[in-house]
């Protein structure tokens, strides 16, 4: 029979494996990072996230981790969205996370289908196709996604036949004025991303320019056998994210529910079954951590899309009436972390060097916590490029 797990056990366990029960000395930057890796989107939030686990964030140490020392690398990954993640766990967050069919992949990006079938093409030859022009386009040079695309697409253009020409170049459903083949291409660079071919420079201005990997590191991100990168990446989301379900795991790497078996299959026999709201899973050499972890204590402010909130059994953190608070399709809020409980939300509002924080609480918040959340903002400000921060209190 399996062992019944509680929900504050299942909380402490997850908070600790997020860095987030005690932030990590300095030197654990990349720890944090490679637990299962760091979304930045909306841009920024990253930053944030790091700096609520590791001590000493700062933009300048950052940036050179990603510029100047290359050992983070930020890439579209999991769920199509850009992660930053230590540049030697890169295979485990590009090949690990591919999927290894034509109907896998058409699931990982929803909205090429009807485009391919039009052109009569397959997505793995959409993907050989844009993969063998993206280096003569991109060698030595920084680009957006759409001049990317649109002189990949050009050049792919000259290779087809005058039929299948013709509808390659015509307007398609994606953007207004967008040739079609145009849009497909840019399916086709998450792939060629997660193929270890492209991966992103640092923003200019409001653009995330690509550059190709081998030219960013100096070498080629080292291949392994896919088999084993997709098993890592099913160990790390399980220490951060267990115990669950292969649904939740797919919904977290943006995959179908029925596309898991080349990630499950080949950890199962490290697998062990606990009972939490109905089977769930969790690495047998995690068990006795997650009975014996400790409850946080502190406060935090997480960035919108922080690791911790992407978890998709969400009623384990929050409670269901809040969702709609947290999990918006846009313009989603930070959320506050006090005790180990999340609390309520937070949004930054900057004008000039001064920064506003707004926090919503979902409840009485004693004094204690509000002072704690005052010198976290004082932190907190210096990320946002402010040299002053109020905090302002509003109940929900």
């Amino acid at each position: 029979m399996a062992d019944t797990v509680s929900r504050g056990d299942v909380i402490a366990f997850r908070l600790g494996a997020h860095h987030l029960t005690e932030r990590s000395s300095a030197d654990g930057l990349l720890d944090a990072a490679g637990r299962c890796g760091v979304q930045n989107s909306p841009p920024g939030s990253a930053l944030l996230a790091l700096h609520a686990r590791v001590r000493d964030v700062t933009q300048q140490r950052v940036a050179d981790s990603v510029a100047e020392e290359k050992s983070l690398l930020q890439s579209w990954c999991m769920r199509g969205s850009p992660f930053y993640f230590p540049a030697s766990d890169a295979p485990v967050f590009t090949t690990g996370v591919l999927p290894p069919t034509e109907e896998a992949l058409r699931h990982f990006i929803p909205g090429v289908e009807p485009a391919l079938e039009e052109l009569g093409i397959s997505l793995i030859e959409a993907v050989e196709l844009t993969g063998a022009e993206i280096g003569g386009v991109l060698s030595g040079r920084r680009l957006a996604i759409n001049e990317l695309g649109a002189e990949v697409a050009e050049r792919i253009a000259r290779t087809l036949p005058k039929r299948r020409r013709g509808i390659w170049e015509e307007e398609g459903p994606y953007a207004p004025g967008q040739p079609l083949g145009e849009g497909v291409v840019h399916f086709c660079i998450r792939i060629l991303s997660l193929q270890r071919v492209v991966c992103f420079a640092p923003r200019a201005g409001n653009e995330a320019p690509f550059v190709l990997v081998d030219e960013w590191l100096g070498q080629p991100i080292p291949h392994i056998d896919p088999d084993l990168a997709r098993a890592e990446l099913l160990r790390r989301y399980l220490r951060c994210y267990g115990p669950s379900t292969r649904g939740h795991f797919a919904a977290w790497a943006g995959i179908h529910a029925r596309d898991t078996d080349p990630w499950w299959s080949p950890v199962e026999d490290e697998l062990t079954q606990v009972e939490f709201g109905g089977t769930s899973w969790i690495l047998a050499e995690d068990l006795d951590a997650l009975r014996t972890a400790p409850m946080p204590k502190g406060v935090r402010l997480l960035p919108p899309r922080d690791p911790y909130t992407q978890m998709r059994d969400r009623e384990t953190i929050v409670d269901h009436r809040y969702h709609r608070d947290i999990w918006k399709t846009v313009g989603e809020p930070g959320t506050v972390l006090t005790g180990g409980r999340i609390t309520g939300t937070w949004r930054p509002r900057k004008s000039g060097r001064k920064l506003t924080i707004t926090v919503t609480t979902f409840g009485r918040l004693p004094e204690r916590d509000r002072k704690l959340l005052r010198n976290e903002a004082e932190q907190v400000a210096p990320l946002r490029g402010a040299s002053s921060v109020d905090v302002e209190f509003d109940s929900g």
